[in-house]
């Protein structure tokens, strides 16, 4: 067989149970036959914020080793460099180097330089082909730092239809076409990450508009819903409860201004279906050229579901930030913020869905974004590959997270992965393939790490040990209790000490800077931080 294509799509902080075929009723009929021609992973994890998640992936490390420990931005020397380091290989890197023709187009959010091209930009990294933003956020309409191969463009600003979302399809898909065309002999990577559906709320009315009502019985009644359709699947227990509402989220019965919280949602759900048509133009694409059956297809979401207001965190200078518009294309003003006199969608809106519609997104868990509990770091996970693996429709339930995709592109490509890149020693992998557990055999079980911002966690079998900084240590048997209901730490305190200890263990191995030090330290600069979140 020949080497295959790879595609990797990644949604942007999309929860759980978004899609159809993990339970939502959002319709997504691309991701949906991708997934039963494919495998559906019940237990693959993230991690709990944009670029991190970026920063493993990428890289098959965690993200501290490689400077990326919160967000982009140096907070040296009392935090991370926020800068992808050079002491790592990038997938496209190593994809390059055996052949392969590499393209970018979509989100990048790994360098701490947004405006000046530099060692950490997509080009510089193994891309040879790129289109998309900088930034990691920003207008839909009229999105920030857009650039082609490296160069400012101007594309959203002379295209009165654009919208970025149905932009980086278009330039995926045109990627496939022109590799296809140039290069027929050679096999490609695709690397397709989305803003969508990541703050701000912007969908075209007409997709807005297919979703009118679909959500007027409230989070509480389709969070029920969801856990029905999660446990009809396949993917959740049955003996699992569904976790408690939000506590600072109203019963629906009890919510004011119910037309303008659907309203929210349904714009979320229209962000949500353009990236499934964006992604269907890139699938239709390489089915066209006849390189569908053989492409590993990965589709996954860079943490869960995102309960942040705007401004987030109450950062008084966020609307200033240079990702924030200060008017429309046409001159007219921006309205900022969620406030039920401004409903969202339309380019001259600058709003997000809240706690009430992420806590639905990442049903039936607890938490969000940013924290490590199954809510913040638990992702769907597809994978579709005819040629490799045919065409299952089953469910992978191994447990398993960021750091094994690019062990596992390079199992699937025969490319190597040298312990140094331009002179400088580079760590080895941390993860380990996943092409045996698709294939329907046992991989040995390890323990699976995160920390981000003091929120940390370790889980070894069926054991999670997590914490919500600066809070205590909470102890959770996920076989038992996935939802994280059941706190056991004052029951098994020889388990809790036992985590702990090798959750130091490797806290210290990859560079994990404690968040009291950093607090100590007073960090006060997050301008150049695309998601604040002090």
């Amino acid at each position: 067989m020949n080497r295959p294509d790879v595609l990797v799509i990644l949604a942007d902080d999309m929860g759980f149970s978004d899609i159809g075929c993990y339970g939502g009723e959002i319709e997504t009929p691309v991701l949906d036959g991708l997934a039963r021609r494919g495998t559906r992973f019940t237990q693959f994890y993230n991690s709990p914020r944009c670029s991190p998640t970026r920063a493993s992936l990428l890289t098959g490390l965690h993200p501290h080793q490689v400077g990326i420990g919160i967000l982009t931005g140096d907070e040296r020397p009392i935090g991370y460099r926020g800068d992808l380091a050079e002491e790592c290989h990038t997938v496209a890197e190593l994809l390059r180097d055996t052949g392969y023709g590499t393209y970018l187009s979509g989100k990048w959010h790994l360098s701490a330089d947004m405006k000046n091209p530099s060692s950490s930009w997509p080009n510089a990294r193994g891309f040879e082909r790129t289109f998309g933003t900088i930034e990691g956020a920003g207008s839909f309409y009229d999105p920030v730092s857009l650039r082609r191969d490296g160069e400012l463009v101007s594309e959203a600003r002379e295209n009165d239809d654009f919208y970025y979302t149905d932009a980086i399809g278009a330039a995926g898909a045109q990627f496939v076409a022109e590799h296809a065309r140039d290069r027929a002999d050679d096999p490609l990577f695709l690397y397709l990450p989305f803003t969508a559906p990541h703050w701000p709320l912007h969908a075209r009315e007409e997709d807005v508009e297919r979703y009118c009502g679909r959500f007027d019985t409230g989070w509480d009644e389709l969070r029920a819903q969801r856990r029905q359709r999660l446990i009809a699947e396949g993917i959740l227990d049955e003996f699992w409860p569904l976790s408690e509402r939000d506590p600072e989220v109203p019963a629906w019965e009890d919510a004011g201004e119910k037309e303008w919280q659907a309203r929210r949602m349904e714009v979320y759900a229209a962000q949500v279906s353009a990236m499934d048509r964006a992604i269907g133009a890139v699938v239709d694409a390489l089915e066209a050229a006849g390189r569908l059956e053989n492409t590993l297809i990965l589709f996954l979401s860079d943490n869960g579901g995102c309960a942040e207001g705007l401004p987030p965190g109450g950062h008084d200078g966020f609307w200033d930030l240079p990702m924030i518009p200060q008017s429309t294309r046409t001159g007219d003003p921006m309205r900022y913020g969620n406030k039920p006199q401004i409903f969202p969608g339309p380019e001259d809106t600058y709003a997000s869905y809240g706690p009430e519609w992420a806590n639905l997104s990442n049903t039936p868990f607890r938490e969000y974004k940013h924290w490590v509990h199954e809510g913040g770091i638990a992702t769907p996970l597809i994978a579709h590959w005819p040629a490799g693996l045919g065409t299952p429709g089953d469910l992978c339930r191994t447990p398993a997270q960021l750091v094994d995709l690019l062990p596992t592109i390079l199992d699937a490509t025969a490319a190597e992965y040298p312990l140094e890149r331009d002179g400088h020693t580079v760590p080895g992998p941390e993860g380990a393939t996943l092409l045996p557990a698709l294939r329907g055999h046992d991989r040995p079980e390890r323990p699976l790490f995160w920390e981000h911002e003091g929120n940390a966690a370790v889980r070894s079998g069926r054991w999670k040990l997590a914490r919500k900084y600066p809070g205590a240590w909470e102890l959770y048997d996920l076989h038992a209790d996935r939802t994280e209901i059941h706190d056991l730490a004052t029951d098994r305190p020889e388990l809790v000490a036992a985590l702990t200890a090798a959750y130091e263990q490797w806290a210290r191995r990859v560079g994990v800077i404690p968040r009291e030090n950093i607090v100590a330290g007073r960090v006060t600069d997050f301008s150049g931080l695309p998601c604040i979140h002090p």
